[in-house]
């Protein structure tokens, strides 16, 4: 249990504990408080494309006129991930992730209430702060009180949360949008954070690895691992140590040190090239299935099937992430190549078309879900939400130009065989990022074991190391 006694203080490694303990009822309760906060964050991001046809539709506008739109949320969630991703390693996971809640809970209440194109604009941004600030920490949050062993499909479980939240947004909007309007929409995902934000303050602890990284917060570290071992018993001058380096200095300066650079470079490509490809899915399949004669309820449902696809994905693909890695994840994306190419040659088979959605659903933001907890144990916990954030802030870059590009190619008037088989092409470079990565990896995770990646960042355990 890596515990050392004797006439002085006792010293206990976080991690080792942690790793040599089974995953019980308290880190069970942690992931699904963290998905919850997921699952309102992909409903809350996701609604703006269901609601769009509506939208549209009531202020008279093209379907190409509503890209800057979703992009503006999308840019808000790039800023608010680098923003909030190293915030969150100098003040910690816990208030970060507070304070994003309510700000996605207003601003998407504020939504409801909006009569203009700039204004929406204006809105869409500042809620996508809130919404970037979310995702990356409770990342770094459930990545640091799980056993290594199991990282990477708590992880997964937990990100469920996200795509399950963006399925509810189609299921959800196909009901209201007929009887009450697209507003409905938003006032339900503003509400339902803002009613989150007091439970979370009341039970979200802050991350135990953190806090043992500070080494000033004995007591409360004890008190956690408390609760994940309640048979244990430290005595009163026990000391918590991390395995790992205390980096100072500025956060995202360490990404490229102690041979970090290639492999955070090469998870940026898989970021920016997965989230191009899934954002530019999950805002235009409405529309596009709306121009090929599903009705507006219908299109919402049926595109509900790609978040559908990614929650069977998480929960598939979990413990083979866990024992495979970067190998996994390339053989998904090249899949998802296949999968989202298929979905343009289907779209006038409901059942046809369905399927491929599913099945793009299942690769590509299973393939991202994998991506995020991958990310997570790369980097120590000085710089994981630094790392995380940034990955995703880098991929936010193609989310924004995700729905650009479509709106584009719609505009052109592109064919929609045509412009799924350019979003495949996306998921093929993904594909090869994630397959230079495999090579660099090899059979070993990339992280927290003494390979060549982070062999030289271990010096000898002290408190706050």
């Amino acid at each position: 249990m890596a515990i050392s006694q004797g006439s002085g203080a006792s010293l206990v490694d976080v991690a080792d504990f942690i790793d040599q303990q089974p995953v019980g009822g308290f880190q069970i309760k942690l992931v699904l408080t963290c998905a919850a906060v997921l699952f309102l964050d992909g409903f809350d991001t996701t609604s703006i494309g269901f609601v769009a046809p509506s939208l549209a539709r009531e202020w008279g506008l093209t379907k190409g006129a509503l890209g800057p739109v979703f992009s503006a949320g999308l840019f808000g969630l790039m800023i608010g991930a680098l923003l909030f991703g190293p915030l969150a390693d100098r003040i910690g996971r816990r208030r970060i992730i507070i304070f994003s809640t309510l700000a996605f809970g207003l601003g998407a209440l504020a939504t409801a209430f909006v009569q203009d194109v700039n204004t929406l604009l204006a809105i869409r941004f500042l809620t996508g702060l809130g919404l970037g600030g979310a995702m990356p920490n409770t990342i770094a949050m459930t990545s640091e009180f799980s056993p290594r062993r199991r990282r990477a499909t708590m992880v997964m479980v937990m990100f469920c949360g996200f795509s399950a939240g963006a399925a509810l947004g189609g299921l959800l909007a196909a009901a209201l949008i007929a009887p009450f309007g697209w507003r409905s929409v938003f006032v339900v995902g503003g509400l339902t954070p803002l009613a989150l934000v007091p439970i979370l303050a009341l039970r979200l602890p802050e991350s135990v690895r953190f806090l043992a990284l500070t080494g000033e917060a004995n007591a409360r570290v004890a008190a956690l691992l408390g609760l994940i071992s309640p048979k244990a018993i430290f005595p009163p001058a026990t000391r918590f140590v991390v395995h790992e380096p205390g980096l100072t200095g500025i956060p995202v300066l360490h990404l490229f040190k102690a041979g970090r650079t290639l492999v955070t470079l090469l998870l940026w490509v898989v970021f920016f090239m997965s989230l191009l490809d899934l954002y530019f899915l999950t805002n235009w399949l409405p529309t596009v299935l709306n121009d090929l004669g599903a009705s507006v309820s219908a299109a919402a449902a049926i595109g509900s099937s790609f978040q559908v696809g990614g929650v069977v994905g998480a929960l598939a693909l979990g413990s083979i992430i866990d024992r495979f890695s970067f190998r996994a994840l390339t053989l998904v994306y090249f899949m998802a190549v296949f999968a989202v190419g298929a979905i343009g040659q289907l779209g006038h088979s409901v059942v046809f078309v369905t399927m491929a959605i599913f099945a793009a659903g299942f690769c590509l933001v299973g393939g991202q879900i994998a991506a995020n907890a991958l990310a997570a144990t790369f980097y120590p916990t000085s710089i994981r939400a630094t790392g995380v954030g940034w990955a995703l802030g880098v991929g936010r870059v193609g989310s924004i130009i995700g729905p650009l590009v479509g709106g584009m190619l719609l505009t052109m008037k592109w064919s929609a065989g045509a412009v799924f088989l350019a979003a495949a092409a996306a998921a093929l470079c993904a594909a090869l990022a994630a397959f230079c990565l495999s090579r660099l990896a090899g059979s070993e995770s990339a992280v927290e074991q003494p390979t060549s990646f982070d062999a030289k960042l271990r010096p000898a355990p002290t408190a706050g190391s």
